[in-house]
């Protein structure tokens, strides 16, 4: 009787154990996502042509591309740094203040357009636009083609890439632009949820994620890219303050309806490409979330809501990408010597037509 009686309890033990466990599996769990999610998962990336995007992530780190010879594309935009500096305007040749904040390069490639407003419609396009601006690189494509050109290193990996050994800068952003291509951000923990992974964000996540729908953050904020994908004025419901001369589309469009219409920058990586917006004026996602639910929604964001939008946020950084760190070709006795410490010819240029 007291053997039956003890096995019995066992049993019931048991049951309750396995039920507790049933209970506390549920409770780390969030619903699934809904068919028709305005966000979706994004892939790994898939390399077309091996060996153009090897000479790419080579042209990508090399600073010769600049004036100085000490600023590259990963300069402003470091993969070790989620594809941004992380400082509220770039340092440029000279020591120059950059006229914007850096975006970053991850995910770039599902841009609608490249910079902050839009004035480059592809990677190709943009690539060469850092290289001869005068805050920036501070080089002119034709010197920057000229110091390619003088290592032998390069003209083989030219020659093994586009069947010829002559450069020019249509190819060098071609190859950057192959590369940055690669730059993709897969397998974040929101995107796990999407695919079906109820246990890879939390209930706070979850509901910070709801409340960044229903608050209408996505309404700018949506596809795969969860930005990127078109332009919006800074500051619907209020006037947005700033020191920074840039004036978004109107600078390209020349018309004044544009002023102040940005392209929406992605928030794949967020966590990781602080400070934020085009002037670099929010220092955190705490700062990030409050201005841009008053300027945007009109909606001042509790405490609590404001803490939970950031903890959806920060499930959207992926996988970091990996590859072999290149090694640039040497220079030769040719190759022209930088000159860091001189004014450039494009800012002596930039210098004549502001005088006029």
């Amino acid at each position: 009787m007291r053997k039956t009686l003890l096995t019995a309890a066992i049993a019931v033990a048991f049951g309750a154990v396995s039920m507790s466990a049933a209970i506390a599996a549920k409770s780390d769990s969030v619903p699934k996502p809904d068919k028709d999610e305005p966000i979706q998962p994004i892939a790994a990336a898939k390399v077309k042509n091996k060996a153009m995007v090897d000479l790419g992530a080579k042209l990508f780190f090399d600073p010769r591309l600049s004036n100085s010879g000490f600023i590259s594309c990963n300069s402003c935009h470091n993969l070790s740094l989620g594809g941004t500096d992380n400082l509220e305007t770039s340092i440029g040749h000279g020591w120059s203040r950059g006229p914007i904040n850096s975006p970053t390069v991850l995910n770039s490639a599902l841009n609608i357009a490249q910079f902050w407003d839009g004035r480059a419609k592809d990677l190709r396009e943009q690539a060469g636009g850092p290289i001869a601006n005068p805050l920036e690189m501070a080089n002119t494509h034709v010197l920057a083609v000229q110091q390619i050109q003088s290592i032998p290193g390069y003209v083989a990996e030219f020659k093994k890439v586009f069947g010829t050994e002559k450069v020019d800068i249509e190819k060098i952003t071609e190859a950057i632009a192959a590369f940055e291509e690669t730059l993709m951000t897969p397998n974040s923990r929101f995107d796990q949820w999407l695919k079906g992974n109820t246990k890879a964000i939390t209930k706070t996540e979850y509901e910070g994620y709801q409340l960044f729908k229903s608050a209408g953050c996505i309404a700018c904020h949506n596809g795969i890219n969860i930005g990127g994908n078109s332009f919006q004025k800074m500051g619907v419901v209020e006037e947005y303050k700033t020191a920074n001369p840039a004036q978004g589309r109107a600078g390209v469009s020349g018309k004044d309806a544009d002023r102040f219409n940005f392209k929406v920058p992605t928030l794949r990586n967020v966590e990781l490409t602080y400070p934020y917006f085009h002037d670099g004026a929010a220092d955190t996602l705490t700062q990030a979330v409050d201005i841009m639910g008053r300027l945007q929604l009109g909606r001042k964001f509790t405490d609590d809501e404001n803490a939970k939008i950031v903890a959806f946020l920060k499930t959207l950084t992926g996988d970091q990408p990996k590859f072999e760190f290149p090694i640039i070709p040497p220079s030769v006795d040719a190759t022209p010597r930088p000159k860091p410490w001189e004014k450039s010819a494009a800012q002596v240029e930039a210098e004549k037509a502001a005088k006029k």
